[in-house]
Formats: C-alpha cells, structure tokens, sequence
C-alpha cells in the first residue's frame, strides 16, 4: 500500500521488537521515507546488532539498536531515556510491537503462563506508554501506536492468552486515545492482518499471508490518518466488522466452531 512517505521525514520513533518480522519493517519504510532517527529495540542481541550493522550501512547514525528486555519496566524506561537522549529530546512516535503468538489449551495452562503473556503482550505496552506519554505531554505532541490482532476482535480456540491479552491492549490503547486527545497525542491499535513472520514458527504459513513490508505499509497509512484502529488486512476488516454483529453470530458460531475442532486434531486453521 501506498502512504504518504513525507509525514515521516524528520520524525524520531522507537520501534520495540525491531530484529524481525513488522517490527523490522516498520523500521525499515520509515527509514526509507526519511525519519529523522529510528531506534530499534529487541531481546535477541544477535539478530539486532546484524539489523543495526546492516541498517547503519544503508542510513548511516539515523538508527540505533537497543537490547532490551520490554517485560520489565526498568528496561522499558531505560530504553525510552536513552532514545530520548539518541533524539536530542525530540520524540515523535512510539510503536509498541513487541509480543508474541502463544498458543495452548486453557486447562493445560497455569499462573506462570498467564503471567507471562500478559507480561510480554500487555505490560510491554503499557510500560512504554508510561514512560512515553510524559515526555510527549510535556513537548506537545506525540503518537503511539499498540500493535494488536485481529484475534482482540476475533477471539479462537487455542490461543486464549493472545486472544485476552491482545483485547486488553486494544482496550487499553483506545480509552488512552480520548484520554490524551486534548493533550495533542494520537494514539491507535493496530492489526498486522495474516502476515508471514515467525508468529507460525513450526506451523503451515497461511496462503493468503502478506509481507511484513505490506503490513508495516498498511499500518503506517494509517498512522499518516490517525485511524482509532488500523486494519492490517481486508481480512481483519471484514471480521472485525461482523464479529460483534448481531445480525452474523449464528455464522460466526459455525466459523470458530469448525475452527476449534479442526485445532483439536492437531490442525492448525484458521
């Protein structure tokens, strides 16, 4: 998808899980459409420090790599300094996409687990959202953006932790939105639609996935309109716009239900 390229020149942004998948193309196209500097962050060294080198080779000291660790809040809060201090105070976008998959049946899973999603899906978010909204109070202005799912709207068997986590950020991300409206910050949710990334490490990649670029793509369009919530695929459109109709419940029920026992033999569908 086309987007307007010069909305991003001479911005600053934080991208969290930027070593791979859409978070390493989100850094990539707004590099590409002339930030001002990108800071990307990961908790795999190796694969950062690889992007970084190969990114710094194309766009010289616009980006830099941080580790960190976004399930604890110190490290969240670190990284925003130190970007904060990378920008020379100026700091224009966040974009929260780190997070993982996670799949299990519920009674198979205990505490630990739970924790742990909410940790990495939700409290991730919500620490660098903590750490970013004073600063952008301060300066006057600012835009976050909370990578979701499609599966907040369209909750499945099987992957009950994404589902609940992913539905509290999107719940989280959209009551900020108006609650930092007059403040001059835009704040979305954003869906990556079905796209081919590590999310189906060991499982069949769906044929009708995209690239990571077409959904940095599509998000960054709509961060260009600040959208409430931005669609990354038709496919996300279509069943987030049905999936609470009362009117299409009967057919959803039949939907998730083939899903589900389908999951139950062993088949990953979706």
């Amino acid at each position: 998808m086309e987007y307007n390229r010069d909305y991003f020149s001479g911005k600053t942004a934080v991208v969290t899980g930027a070593a791979s998948g859409i978070g390493l193309a989100l850094t990539e196209e707004l590099l590409e459409s002339n930030a001002a500097k990108v800071v990307m962050a990961d908790i795999n060294r190796d694969r950062l420090n690889d992007h970084e080198k190969r990114l710094k080779a194309l766009y010289g000291n616009r980006v830099k790599g941080i580790w960190c660790d976004v399930t604890l809040e110190e490290n969240v809060q670190n990284l925003i300094a130190e970007s904060v201090n990378f920008f020379d105070g100026r700091f224009d976008l966040l974009f929260n996409n780190a997070g993982v998959g996670l799949g299990g049946w519920f009674t198979e899973m205990n505490n630990d687990d739970w924790k742990f999603a909410f940790d990495i899906n939700f409290y991730s978010a919500l620490y660098g959202m903590r750490a970013a909204l004073p600063l952008m109070i301060k300066q006057g202005d600012g835009q976050i953006i909370n990578i979701i799912s499609g599966i907040a709207m369209i909750p499945i068997a099987f992957q009950t932790r994404y589902a609940a986590t992913k539905a509290a950020l999107n719940a989280l991300s959209l009551a900020l939105r108006a609650e930092h409206w007059d403040d001059n910050i835009k704040i979305s949710s954003a869906t990556p639609g079905t796209t081919a990334t590590a999310i189906f490490d060991g499982t069949k990649t769906p044929e009708n996935a995209q690239t990571p670029r077409q959904s940095a793509s599509r998000i960054l369009n709509g961060v260009v309109d600040n959208v409430r919530i931005i669609y990354g695929d038709d496919n996300d459109v279509e069943g987030c716009k049905n999936s609470f109709n009362i009117d299409a419940q009967t057919g959803f029920d039949e939907y998730l239900l083939k899903v589900t026992r389908a999951r139950r033999k062993g088949e990953l569908v979706f």
